[in-house]
């Protein structure tokens, strides 16, 4: 069942060809919530669930697998952005540091850079960041900007949602240009109301697996953990999949710095900016959101700063040159089916890190406490 022979270590790389199979399921085609993930990826990889497991587990103890987790779609759940963040040379290696370390709402957080200075070059560091529902993204920002000593910011709002997933592994062989059949649909960004019981079971739902936890029955001890039947959990966490916040049950690779292998699954990441005219936002991303190199893609309203860009995406791989065709790839398609570009950038990734953000409402509190900050300033709403 759950025993596992570890007495030979494990390959742990990605490039093996065993958790090749594993990981080009695990990353990102566990749609929704799943009862027994690890069956399912074993049935998709045509893989004995204990290899599955066994794999799975060698590769997150080693750090190649940063986290195993069910994700969730957070911008429902919490008012989030992506915020750019202008900070002068010298403070940027401490402000990069103080959003990983001391801000728990801070999510993806990433120093950016342009081959060319054009418009928003000045802005070198980017992060997501959420809010727990019932407070203020403004004064959170306007806090964390004396925090880090920030000259300027601006929080750049999602209005939809073309593509959200990883995937790093399975993108590696992608044709330059492949995409899917038919359009990316749009999610549109709306904050939605849970109960209290919903909320509880989110709470056990999100947080990542222990390498000992990746095992079958793997909600049973959440369930335990908070005082309900594994019935009962999976009850609510249907309830709150079919409320359309729930992303995926993933396996995340550290895509960025070096495994202990010596390996890097990713080496350049960009993220693309386009200004399409109004009121062919949807329709542009739509069609941008087919491309399956893409992780992430959103309608973002940027403003002047930014040459009114409106859409962003980004995608990541090993080589800078073949990230530069696949966006070429994406302009002449929006050319041919007749959306025009009034202008066009990439932000390329340089040091970053990724973790999930904080977005229960009592675990701000508690922050906003230890901080010594009165939270009802931070409400939605307050001046």
């Amino acid at each position: 069942m759950n025993s596992i022979d570890l007495s030979e270590p494990l390959p742990v790389g990605t490039d093996d060809p065993i958790n090749a199979r594993i990981l080009s399921v695990s990353e990102d085609k566990l749609a929704g919530f799943q009862e027994e993930p690890l069956e399912e990826i074993s049935r998709l990889s045509g893989l004995p669930v204990a290899t599955v497991t066994a794999r799975i587990r060698a590769m997150l103890e080693n750090g190649t697998i940063r986290r195993v987790r069910q994700t969730l779609l957070a911008n429902d759940l919490a008012p989030g952005a992506l915020i750019a963040w202008e900070i002068p040379e010298e403070k940027l290696g401490p402000a990069f540091d103080f959003l990983v370390v001391e801000d728990p709402f801070s999510g993806h957080v990433v120093l950016r850079s342009t081959d060319a200075a054009r418009a928003g070059s000045s802005f070198r560091l980017w992060s997501t960041l959420k809010v727990p529902q019932g407070f203020s993204l403004e004064a959170h920002c306007r806090y964390l900007a004396g925090e880090i000593g920030a000259v300027r910011h601006r929080i750049l709002r999602a209005k939809g949602i073309f593509t959200l997933g990883v995937g790093h592994v399975r993108r590696r062989t992608l044709e330059i240009g492949a995409m899917s059949a038919g359009r990316a649909q749009m999610h549109a960004v709306e904050v939605r109301q849970l109960s209290a019981e919903q909320w509880k079971v989110l709470g056990a739902l999100k947080e990542e697996l222990q390498p000992e936890e990746v095992a079958l029955g793997l909600w049973e001890a959440r369930a335990r953990s908070i005082g309900i039947s594994r019935q009962e959990f999976v009850r609510v966490a249907r309830e709150i999949e079919r409320m359309g916040i729930l992303g995926r049950f993933s396996t995340f690779l550290e895509h960025v710095k070096p495994l202990t292998t010596g390996e890097r699954v990713t080496r350049f990441n960009g993220l693309f900016h386009w200004a399409v005219p109004p009121g062919k936002e949807k329709e542009a991303g739509e069609e941008i959101g087919r491309f399956e190199v893409l992780t992430h893609c959103y309608w973002r309203e940027a403003g002047p700063e930014f040459g009114n860009v409106n859409l962003m995406a980004v995608a990541h791989g090993r080589e800078k040159d073949r990230l530069l065709l696949h966006k070429a790839a994406m302009d002449a398609h929006l050319r041919q089916c007749g959306i025009p570009v009034l202008y066009s950038n990439i932000f390329w990734g340089g040091r970053s890190e990724i973790k999930p953000s904080e977005i229960l409402p009592e675990a701000y509190r508690k922050w906003s406490r230890t901080k010594g900050i009165d939270w009802e300033t931070l409400l939605a709403g307050s001046s």
